[in-house]
């Protein structure tokens, strides 16, 4: 393809808007009146047909898309091509056709009563089977043909072509809520904290404060849909396990005259305590089912405590993960744990904690969790200390009217995310033509993001008490007060994501394009892009506007599935069915965690609000210090790393590693069995663990895994 506007000899002056149906001006963009004739197989023709067109508004600064159209058809016709002009009206009358359907509640209430794997399955930890996630699927549906309404019409027609991804679409525009968030728990357990009927007073111990956790969990998750997180939870929890043991030592005293061994007798009793209410907390978070019927997606941040009390709290949670849950001992899915590592507390043999560094090290050989944050670098990336709201999602350093630094208590308001590789395929190796388009698609998303905080504005505090009443976002509002004090002044942010910068590489350069140094800055080049304007967007609405390295789900699926209807096979981008997520590298090529992890470290720093980087290793269990060795080498240049290493384990014959990817699903590699009732299958979906056993196939592979989890070998040294 060309670019019209510069290789085509235009003769006459361009409108400069062109006005959606819905009132929105948008700027003209001539390579879509382009797209339009080469479709009809006219390219020879564009230069005539074009120039003809656009004579009939010479001097208009702006024209409507309804005009637009009608100027089409009529030159059409004027040339002669009568079954062209007939054959763009039949596409036109397709697409009105397929936005009545798309927003007409019975059509896909239909769909969902059909069982259509796209809408039973589109979520990795819901299991479709029960009748709270039944019924959290019908009002899903209904919400997003009613969401699709509410928006602007030209921003929801996007969505459904995949230009950009409007996530969450089942809940939000239809309900004003709030994305992820990181919930101000000191808060809650210091000052209490109402959830219904129950006035809830401070925890005079460990095991009470770990079971109002899992309580203010479930009703945040019921009230928001996206994760939370607890961050700094050893620290968090310290205070409260202090109180055990100083009733631990007043019980001592009544019968031990010895101080020494009265002291021995409440640390051993409190270390039993600490380990039963982390271990209730574990078990809490994953029996717990949120309204959106699903256990809440849940991060618990720790490592930076240095106290026995939290030393001992960083070794229960570890010490219980590794365990596992239940009789067969299965990896728990949540909540996600994130440990700290810290140059001077637990990255050197010579540090303080650097014995529970070592567990979490052998914890992630067994469990894949923790994660881990590299503590300098995720300051100087994010501007401040703390853990994601969820699964990746960052906020950037904040300080409030009197110069407090605050994480805890801020949110997410919702993500729009820009399909990348579409962009590259439109431009057809013009760059120039490429950041045109990318320029109008920023655009698009802006005012779709804005429509987010629009809505999120709209809600009262009466219709999340916990979140505006009860110190959920930190701030205590009255029933009538304005939410917007939560957001505004960069209080909360607002999330622009990508996905393909790989697919993107390739469409200009080639598959093989991660070693090309110009390649690898035209890649960094579109996020800084995308930076600059979020940061533009901050200072003028008061939001913050941030890059997310999106977590995708099915949109590393959906975006290349229509992309495959719309270009057709292309080889290393649409022809291996998935798109890779974010700056991910290539992992067909099987780099070592060095290379990976040297290639994608120039990325965070434009896309801090949100990003993670992983690493596949083979088996670990009997090498934990390969592990350690990427971990220590990673600190000053990530500023957060997965593991990603075979854990899956068949209790019909006992084996453990990697199950084999069929055209059935995952299974065992030695007996084949691939029963979710005698196996634990898990792998990464989206940032957080999932078990594909539990959903059935579509498109030949399991909802939310994508074929990369088929096609790439975790064979990583």
């Amino acid at each position: 393809m060309m670019n019209v506007k510069d290789h085509l000899q235009i003769k006459v002056s361009l409108p400069s808007k062109v006005v959606k149906r819905d009132g929105y001006p948008v700027k003209f963009q001539l390579y879509k009146l382009e797209n339009v004739l080469s479709n009809l197989n006219l390219t020879t023709e564009t230069p005539t047909l074009l120039n003809a067109l656009l004579t009939s508004s010479q001097g208009q600064s702006s024209i409507t898309a309804q005009d637009l159209a009608q100027k089409m058809v009529q030159v059409l016709e004027d040339f002669g091509y009568h079954d062209e002009a007939q054959a763009y009206l039949r596409y036109r009358q397709k697409e009105e056709q397929s936005w009545q359907e798309q927003t007409d509640p019975r059509a896909r209430l239909e769909r969902l009563l059909s069982q259509d794997p796209e809408l039973v399955h589109e979520n990795a930890n819901k299991d479709s089977n029960v009748f709270n996630t039944q019924r959290d699927l019908t009002a899903g549906t209904v919400g997003k043909t009613l969401g699709l309404k509410l928006m602007p019409e030209h921003v929801a027609k996007a969505h459904l072509r995949g230009d950009l991804h409007y996530h969450d679409l089942d809940y939000t525009p239809w309900s004003p809520m709030t994305n992820c968030c990181l919930i101000d728990f000191k808060e809650m357990l210091t000052n209490g904290f109402k959830i219904g009927n129950a006035e809830v007073e401070s925890p005079h111990s460990i095991q009470t404060a770990t079971a109002q956790m899992s309580q203010i969990i479930a009703n945040v998750a019921s009230s928001q849909y996206g994760g939370c997180s607890a961050d700094r939870v050893d620290e968090l929890l310290e205070p409260f396990a202090a109180k055990n043991y100083e009733k631990h030592l007043h019980e001592g005293a009544e019968f031990i005259s010895d101080p020494v061994k009265v002291e021995q007798f409440a640390k051993k009793r409190t270390k039993k305590d600490i380990y039963d209410a982390m271990q209730a907390l574990e078990y809490e978070i994953n029996t717990l089912f949120s309204s959106q019927g699903q256990t809440p997606f849940t991060t618990l941040g720790f490592g930076l405590g240095t106290s026995w009390i939290a030393r001992e709290i960083q070794q229960s949670i570890l010490k219980i993960r590794i365990a596992g849950l239940g009789k067969e001992k299965r990896t728990a899915i949540f909540p996600k744990l994130v440990f700290t590592i810290k140059k001077g507390i637990n990255y050197a043999p010579d540090d303080p904690n650097y014995d529970v560094k070592q567990l979490a090290v052998e914890c992630a050989t067994k469990r894949m969790y923790p994660d881990v944050l590299m503590y300098d670098k995720i300051k100087e990336i994010t501007g401040s200390f703390k853990v994601p709201m969820g699964c990746r999602s960052f906020l950037q350093g904040w300080h409030d009217e009197d110069g407090v630094e605050v994480n805890a208590g801020r949110m997410n308001l919702g993500v729009v995310t820009v399909n990348l590789p579409r962009i590259a395929l439109q431009a057809q190796g013009d760059f120039k033509l490429f950041w045109e388009i990318l320029e109008e698609r920023l655009q698009l998303a802006k005012t779709a993001l804005d429509f987010k905080v629009k809505r999120v504005l709209e809600a009262t505090p009466e219709n999340a008490p916990i979140l505006y009443q009860y110190g959920a976002f930190g701030k205590r509002l009255r029933p009538t007060d304005d939410v917007k004090s939560m957001f505004e002044n960069e209080r909360a942010t607002v999330s622009l994501g990508y996905i393909g910068l790989y697919e993107v590489g390739t469409a200009f350069f080639g598959p093989n394009w991660e070693t090309n140094s110009t390649a690898h800055d035209f890649t960094v080049e579109i996020v800084k892009v995308l930076n600059d304007h979020c940061q533009q967007w901050s200072a003028e609405t008061g939001y913050h506007f941030s890059v997310y390295s999106t977590p995708s789900e099915s949109l590393t699926d959906r975006f290349c599935r229509l992309d495959l209807a719309k270009f057709g096979q292309i080889k290393d981008i649409t022809a291996k069915e998935y798109y890779t997520n974010s700056f991910h590298y290539d992992v067909r090529k099987h780099p070592s965690p060095f290379e990976k992890l040297s290639f994608e470290m120039d990325y965070p720093q434009y896309t801090a609000g949100g990003f993670i980087h992983y690493c596949e290793y083979p088996n670990l269990r009997q090498n934990p210090k390969a592990l350690e060795a990427v971990w220590d080498w990673a600190y000053d240049k990530v500023g957060y790393l997965g593991t990603n290493t075979p854990i899956d384990h068949c209790y019909q014959c006992g084996f453990q590693g990697e199950f084999k990817a069929t055209a059935r699903g995952f299974e065992c590699p030695d007996c084949g069995n691939h029963d979710p009732k005698t196996c634990d299958c898990v792998k990464r979906t989206c940032g957080y663990l999932g078990n594909p056993l539990q959903r059935p196939m579509v498109h030949g592979r399991h909802v939310e895994i994508s074929s990369r989890q088929k096609n790439v070998s975790r064979e990583m040294r």
